[in-house]
């Protein structure tokens, strides 16, 4: 394939998935931090909520959100992307929609519950879908802009919360109401459009490439990936494999590291500035700004670290932003400060969320683990809103200084691990070297799959090359990111 083609190609995939992808995830994030716009507007009043209830109520979507992520992502293989994915957004956007004509805290809790159960196979769903698509230096970017799409719904709900709000009154509802109402419709109305216009997995028919372009993009996928993108019968080896291996957790514990500020600041960034002594108009109009900035760093760290293909150091430095920003959060600094502060927090914790994902991805093998360890890892950083959600009680306005400790801890954590996985994974390439001579045009470059024939991976000569002998077939398909053939992006 010619440079001339895989551009027009990579343009014909992009248009194909990226649009719709980044405005299904626009739309959960828009209606899973509605909340905390509908709080500055009265919500608490009007329901009567008391003590925790409502920290209770941003808890409960969490419950539901991780206990559907990793069965969510194993199925969706199995599944066509575009039945799955047209289900969860009519099921969650009727779900947001009645949200509005709650009477009751425990009406809200149940509601949230349900948001968080039907939005949960979403976002594991949609990255796992891109890794398969695309070739490793070329991902991070197409998820950066899918996920900045969360960025925009940031900047976006504040100003559309702003403009329902004064809707106050009509059918007898009050503005927090239409909030939910308008923004549940909305996704019921897209979603009537999602079955025709979701691709589906690179192997399968698609209506938006000719055959011979599939095929020539299928090889190009393959010459990157390599060993990893084998897909080999189900066994529940494969999904052992994931649990097994301990990077799997450490990508896991490093992505609640950086889910749990960027929750918090999600969540909160309303009530935060809104205590710097903001109006609750304004305090929803002065969240764009940071938003904004986050999706332009999103993108621009994404652009780069595809380039360089270097995940590890990205997240470090980026998150490194994240500590300034809550270090002056805890601070007695003046509120215009603090303010600044908080553009330093979503300038950084977004891009570190995108590249983590990202990350993940590029590294596991065969799919069925990889989908496995990706299930496992949105899980564990799911439940960052579960503490994200109760570290913020209104008692400790202005300064919330447990809530603002507790995630500087969480984004230092995130730097140790981001630095020690750079390490295990460059650790591992140099010792796989051995086994092929690397040079500047070896396909053993981190940047490659691997040289493995994947026309015959376990042909009598690939396991001579190999020295995996003494290995089945089935084992040496399963074998995904373990092949001395593949090679990690760090």
């Amino acid at each position: 394939m010619t440079p001339e083609e895989e551009r027009a190609l990579l343009r014909k995939v992009d248009l194909a998935i990226v649009p719709f992808v980044s405005i299904a995830y626009l739309l959960a994030f828009l209606d899973r931090i509605n909340i905390g716009q509908a709080r500055v507007y009265g919500l608490e009043k009007e329901l009567g909520l008391k003590g925790n209830d409502f920290a209770v109520a941003l808890s409960v979507f969490f419950v539901g959100y991780v206990a559907f992520e990793i069965p969510s992502n194993i199925a969706f293989k199995k599944l066509k992307p575009a039945r799955y994915i047209t289900f969860m957004m009519l099921s969650w956007g009727t779900t947001m929609t009645l949200m509005g004509v709650v009477h009751n805290a425990a009406g809200l809790k149940a509601a949230r519950f349900f948001l968080g159960l039907l939005e949960g196979g979403l976002f594991p769903g949609i990255t796992f879908l891109i890794s398969c698509w695309y070739p490793r230096t070329q991902t991070n970017l197409r998820i950066a802009l899918f996920f900045s799409a969360g960025a925009l719904a940031g900047a976006f709900g504040g100003i559309i919360a702003f403009g329902i709000s004064k809707i106050e009154g009509v059918a007898g509802l009050s503005g927090w109401r239409w909030i939910f109402i308008v923004e549940g419709l909305a996704t019921i109305v897209i979603a009537t459009i999602c079955y025709s216009s979701v691709p589906g997995f690179p192997d399968e028919p698609k209506s938006f490439l000719s055959p011979s372009e599939s095929a020539k993009w299928n090889h190009h996928i393959q010459k990157d990936q390599g060993v990893i993108l084998l897909d080999p019968d189900f066994n529940w080896s494969q999904v052992r494999n994931a649990f097994k291996d301990w990077k799997t957790w450490a990508y896991a514990v490093m992505y609640i590291s950086i889910a749990q500020p960027l929750y918090s600041i999600a969540l909160f960034m309303p009530t935060i500035i809104k205590a710097l002594g903001f109006t609750s108009a304004r305090a929803n109009l002065l969240t764009v700004p940071p938003y904004v900035l986050g999706f332009i760093t999103t993108n621009a760290v994404g652009y780069f670290s595809d380039r360089r293909a270097r995940r590890g150091a990205s997240i470090a430095l980026a998150m490194s932003f994240v500590v300034v920003g809550y270090s002056i959060l805890i601070s007695p600094a003046s509120f215009v400060v603090k303010y600044s502060a908080i553009f330093l927090v979503v300038a950084g914790v977004s891009p570190s969320i995108a590249t983590a994902i990202t990350w993940i991805g590029n590294n596991y093998g065969p799919v069925c683990t990889r989908a496995t360890a990706m299930g496992l890892f949105f899980t564990t950083g799911s439940s960052a809103g579960l503490i994200s959600s109760n570290i913020y009680p209104s008692k400790e306005s202005p300064r919330f200084i447990k809530g603002h400790a507790i995630s500087l801890c969480f984004a230092c954590l995130a730097i140790v691990l981001a630095l020690v996985l750079r390490w295990e994974c460059r650790r591992q390439n140099l010792y796989r070297d051995q086994w092929v001579e690397a040079s500047s045009s070896s396909s053993t470059h981190p940047v490659r799959g691997g040289d493995v024939d994947m026309a015959n991976p376990t042909s009598r000569e690939e396991k001579e090359k190999w020295d995996y002998e003494h290995l089945t077939d089935r084992e040496i398909l399963e074998l995904g990111d373990k092949h001395r053939g593949f090679r990690y992006i760090w």
